[in-house]
């Protein structure tokens, strides 16, 4: 057992080493192992896990409660209804006493803070579930999934593009990810929608070290050249109103991956990735009269993509209960 993550807490990749991510990772692939071989071992019994979350949710907390009783620990899940998370004293009051309560808090929160103010306050270790401005155990499970489709390559020689928003948290995580590791890392995006400036030049300083190469363009076709996998995530999300969402996607209407996008990149074998969930139907659509105007049936990704050979999307839902398993151990075991 490695008890480099002992007790540690995760807000986003910038807290973990290289070695700490492939610690994970190693730790996670051995898990889903020994789950499939049904000789796992649980290592985290009468351990007690809060999930506190300020909006709803479904596959986070399915996949933190089976994560955590396949290894024999408990999960509270504290959602919108139960609790209070707006004043900073309530957020006080409430790390204290969780603090002693529970072994671990997990949190999807959107106000930006919250889980770093927790985590001072319990004393106990705190996770990013999806909190702003980043998601880190989301961007292990796509790693985990990239090593498994390409397992005769380290990480670092793998090509990775982004296309669309890049101010999600997705894309925020996987540059900071592949600043570290050295990945050659490309977003493709109106320039309006690249990650934050400060994003990038904290990730260009990690990448003089690691060798990362970065790009950000606003060609599809340039970040897309050669690469081994795509990747995309919603261009907006609920509740933004009917405004935002026709202007984000106005802007990004280039962007969409389609079948050509992938045929673009020369790679016969290129992969297709999102975090999910995809609003990538007609009925979303509608809902904010997207299509009336433009005639526009799907978002960020065609359904025959997602549906494709190509897509790993079902590979990478699955890989974020391993992830997920693998944190607790290495910070609670």
């Amino acid at each position: 057992m490695n008890y480099a993550l002992k007790n540690r807490s995760l807000f986003s990749l910038d807290e973990l080493t290289a070695h700490d991510l492939y610690l994970l990772l190693d730790m996670a692939h051995a898990l889903k192992r020994s789950r499939r071989a049904g000789n796992e071992q649980a290592q985290l019994r009468d351990k007690n896990i809060a999930l506190l979350a300020d909006k709803a949710g479904t596959r986070t907390p399915s996949e933190l409660e089976i994560a955590a009783r396949e290894q024999g620990a408990n999960v509270a899940v504290i959602g919108p209804g139960d609790t209070q998370l707006g004043g900073e004293e309530r957020v006080k009051e409430t790390a204290r006493i969780l603090g002693r309560l529970y072994d671990a808090i997990e949190v999807r929160a959107e106000k930006p803070g919250i889980a770093n103010m927790l985590a001072t306050y319990a004393g106990v270790p705190v996770w990013h579930g999806l909190t702003r401005p980043y998601h880190p155990t989301q961007i292990l499970a796509d790693y985990m999934t990239m090593q498994e489709h390409c397992p005769n390559h380290p990480l670092s020689q793998l090509r990775l593009a982004y296309l669309g928003n890049a101010h999600r948290r997705i894309a925020a995580s996987l540059l900071q990810g592949a600043a570290m590791i050295g990945m050659d890392f490309r977003v493709a995006a109106p320039p309006a929608l690249w990650p934050l400036q400060a994003q990038i030049e904290a990730a260009q300083q990690k990448a003089n070290d690691s060798g990362a190469a970065l790009k950000f363009t606003a060609s599809v076709e340039e970040a897309v050249q050669g690469v081994d996998f795509v990747f995309t995530d919603v261009w907006v999300a609920p509740p933004e109103p009917d405004m935002v969402w026709a202007e984000h996607i106005a802007r990004l209407l280039n962007y969409q991956v389609n079948a050509s996008t992938l045929a673009s990149s020369g790679n016969p074998a290129v992969k297709f990735l999102h975090g999910l969930p995809s609003p990538a139907d007609r009925a979303i659509c509608q809902a904010h009269q997207i299509n009336r105007p433009i005639g526009l049936d799907a978002l960020e990704v065609t359904e025959d993509v997602l549906a494709s050979p190509a897509s790993l999307v079902a590979q990478q839902a699955e890989n974020r209960l391993h992830t997920i398993k693998a944190l607790l151990v290495a910070t609670l075991a």
